[in-house]
């Protein structure tokens, strides 16, 4: 394992399977880890806790930092190296520059997708993207893995590579599952907050998911299937920002003739925010 914190360090393992990460690494990221390892290119985790991304109102201070643990974690995953770039390797020109930055930031159009993250969080995509080109731009990938549970990020980076294909012509975005912990709960490193009635709270979002996709087998309309979601969730006592079932591609409005869709769920556990998904087929009718 190599610790990485010099630029040109990087060149060694170039070019990368990079999985980008802000720490606090779980089974989730082992398993993104292990996808990636298993491609035999040399696979880079990055940790960097990003303030672009966090609103006035997040929790950038209190986000946790175990770098020890997270090293032993990734690699026992089996990665080559960890990055590991300080704030100023990051944005050269300082924290203000690249906070406005972050703000004037050209988008990919589905970052904006009405009633999804950018509602509830604006300016969140703005500091993703900044901070995963600039990712990109150092490490130099030519694959780069993302976890699906944060499901509009991941197309959101998916878009952003497919629009800029001068920049980044080779490089693939590779999508893994979400990884759930025994009772359903996707892993999140915001997991360690809950208490133990808040996580039983928190297990409606994952039979709220379920829950969509069996209404959807039944046939019944996006609207109902919608409404099935939010019931189950003020059933566990949750704060719900959306409950929805959205075309997969785009996260617009799913259409009848359109048959890839994703349920997507964000609710709050009293002052922890998680977020969920599954996908949801029109094959599902059929079994």
């Amino acid at each position: 394992m190599e610790i990485i914190e010099r630029l040109e360090e990087l060149a060694l393992s170039q070019p990368c399977a990079l999985v980008p990460t802000m720490g606090a690494l779980h089974d989730g990221h082992a398993s993104l880890i292990r996808r990636a390892a298993a491609t035999g290119t040399p696979t880079v985790v990055s940790i960097f806790v990003n303030p672009t991304q966090f609103g006035p109102s997040e929790d950038f201070a209190r986000y946790p930092r175990t770098l020890e643990a997270d090293i032993g974690l990734a690699t026992a995953a089996g990665a080559r190296a960890i990055f590991l770039p300080a704030l100023e390797t990051m944005y050269p020109d300082g924290m203000d520059s690249a906070l406005a930055a972050s703000r004037s930031i050209a988008l990919p159009p589905i970052a904006t997708e009405p009633q999804l993250e950018d509602a509830w969080r604006p300016g969140h995509f703005g500091g993703v993207c900044q901070v995963v080109a600039r990712l990109f731009d150092l490490c130099k990938p030519s694959q780069a893995f993302f976890g699906e549970k944060d499901y509009q990020q991941l197309r959101v980076i998916t878009q952003m590579v497919e629009l800029d294909q001068r920049r980044w012509p080779d490089l693939k975005i590779i999508p893994c599952e979400t990884v759930r912990e025994g009772d359903g709960i996707a892993m999140s490193s915001r997991n360690r907050y809950l208490s133990v009635d808040a996580r039983t709270a928190a297990l409606g979002i994952s039979r709220a998911l379920n829950e969509g996709a069996r209404c959807h087998a039944l046939g019944r309309t996006i609207a109902q299937c919608e409404d099935a979601m939010r019931s189950v969730l003020d059933d566990h006592g949750l704060e719900v920002q959306y409950a929805v079932i959205r075309n997969a591609e785009t996260l617009r409005a799913a259409l009848p003739t359109e048959h890839s869709r994703r349920a997507l769920v964000a609710a709050k556990v009293g002052s922890v925010r998680l977020i969920d998904t599954i996908g949801i087929s029109d094959s599902a009718r059929d079994r």
